[in-house]
């Protein structure tokens, strides 16, 4: 342990990094883009960092949620969905698309990932579609590109630096890198993720530093404005064009202090990235559309002693779209009380997220259930159709 932390120390004193502050720009939010014979469109965005699904979409009708997390919950009121679940109040922009049917929410998922709540190997396996960390190249992105014939040019375009590797693999892909000021290097920030992970008080300082730009004289200052709002406008050009899938990702969702003011922050950005979306497609694309929000996994059930919580299990999906049967709950509730916790501190995930991801693709892309669950994403056992396709 006193080497681990030396090490961390050495390496902070040589890239005085903390006392940086890094842009969550596009550069540390790649995009990519993949054109498709077939006319409707799928987003899929990534939510680095661990999303806590159980304050973005609160189950208030549970009668342990309130002893789980008294000072969480004292805050602005959440927004009642369906008399059980409400919503986060920073998402509260997108309750007309609530109430139109075309928003809704998967709780109680995962990927089969489990125990080590590592946020690579999460990332990984999330991004990969496997049931477990394996030497996979390919995301499950890309694998559904290679199995829908067809699909010709513009097949996939990369905003940034870094990877989506959801779309990595043999489907061939361009890039496009938006201007932005970088202080530090994504081999210089994912060394520094990697040296801080088991440290929560620098790993928390570090989430909060990726969330700054420099303001005068290198003051902290809020993150750069307007970039989710730039890369959902050229997605949304590329997806009035040929192509037919984007995915992208946001940072900002490891909240393992102040929680209330760090999600608060994503989830507006989160909440303008849909709506910028639906403003840039227009009634007849964004009609034809579903927007899937996923993370790696969701968050401890119980808040941590430093207004956060911790890395946890089971999570929240969120979808969106013209294309999305909304204003409903879809999964099955697991309950909160002790005894029905994974491991007793977690959510307890009673639905792979690849299924939905699976039947979305499905009904979007008209791929066979037996390709879904064999190549696409392997080891899946899809399940009944949830029905969250129009």
């Amino acid at each position: 342990m006193t080497q681990r932390l030396q090490t961390r120390r050495s390496f902070l004193a040589r890239a005085g990094f903390i006392g940086c502050s890094l842009a969550a720009s596009p550069l540390l939010t790649p995009v990519s883009f993949a054109a498709a014979p077939w006319d409707t469109r799928l987003v899929v965005i990534i939510l680095r960092g661990g999303m806590d699904g159980l304050d973005v979409v609160r189950p208030v009708g549970d009668p342990a949620f309130a002893g789980l997390r008294p000072k969480l919950n004292d805050a602005a009121p959440a927004l009642p969905l369906d008399g059980y679940f409400a919503l986060h109040p920073a998402l509260g922009a997108l309750m007309p698309l609530w109430q139109n049917g075309e928003l809704g929410f998967a709780h109680a998922v995962s990927t089969p990932y489990r125990d080590k709540r590592s946020h690579f190997d999460g990332q990984d396996i999330l991004e990969a579609g496997t049931t477990e960390m394996t030497n996979a190249r390919d995301g499950w992105l890309n694998r559904l590109l290679q199995h829908v014939p067809g699909v010709t040019a513009e097949t996939a375009y990369a905003i940034g630096i870094g990877d989506v590797r959801v779309l990595d693999g043999a489907a061939p892909s361009a890039s496009w890198a938006p201007n932005a000021k970088l202080k530090i290097s994504p081999q210089a920030v994912r060394l520094a993720e990697l040296i801080m992970e088991d440290d929560p008080a620098l790993h928390a300082a570090l989430s909060e530093a990726l969330m700054l730009v420099d303001g005068p004289a290198g003051a902290k200052a809020p993150r750069l404005k307007g970039a989710h709002r730039n890369i959902a406008r050229f997605a949304a050009e590329r997806l009035r064009g040929d192509a037919r899938i984007a995915a992208f990702s946001q940072n900002g969702w490891d909240t393992h202090r102040a929680q209330q003011n760090n999600i608060s922050r994503s989830l507006v950005e989160l909440g303008e990235t849909v709506l910028t979306l639906k403003e840039e497609l227009g009634p007849e694309v964004w009609g034809k559309t579903s927007v899937v929000a996923v993370t790696e996994f969701g968050r401890t059930a119980r808040e941590n002693g430093t207004g956060g919580t911790d890395h946890g299990t089971g999570g929240v999906m969120i979808m969106a779209g013209g294309a999305v049967r909304g204003q409903q709950m879809f999964g099955k509730w697991p309950g909160l009380d002790e005894a029905s916790l994974y491991d007793r501190r977690d959510l307890m995930p009673t639905r792979d997220v690849r299924a939905y991801l699976a039947w979305i693709m499905h009904g979007m892309a008209d791929v066979s259930q037996a390709t879904l669950e064999r190549d696409i994403f392997p080891g899946l056992e899809m399940g009944d159709n949830p029905n969250a396709l129009l």
